[in-house]
């Protein structure tokens, strides 16, 4: 059996290091960050739901651990790369059952 709660439903997710290379790959839930009135004033529909800047709700897998990462990891799905804001441990009883977090796209920076 897994240790992975969101292997069934979840998506393909590759965690990443600063420099692009692949640490490992799992399943995971990543969602747009709704605000609790549920009014969306402001921003783009996107493939997977309303963006309002960016940010999104990741669950996920206890490992890997993304409350202690080298820093400029990142993670990417779907050709969209995605910077950890904030990382937590969700607990049941006393073993990691998964892991959630506040993320932001990452906006590639061009210059012609």
């Amino acid at each position: 059996m897994t240790n992975n709660p969101f292997e069934p439903f979840g998506r393909t997710v590759a965690l990443c290091d600063a420099d692009g290379g692949e640490l490992s790959a799992f399943k995971a839930l990543i969602q747009p960050l709704r605000y609790k009135n549920k009014m969306y004033l402001d921003g783009i529909y996107t493939e997977i739901g309303f963006n309002s800047q960016g940010h999104y709700l990741y669950l996920g897998p206890p490992e890997p651990d993304l409350c202690s990462l080298a820093p400029g990891a990142y993670l990417s799905a779907d050709g969209v790369h995605y910077q950890i804001d904030r990382a937590e441990k969700v607990y049941q009883n006393d073993k990691v059952f998964y892991i959630w977090a506040i993320i932001r796209t990452i906006t590639e920076v061009t210059y012609d």
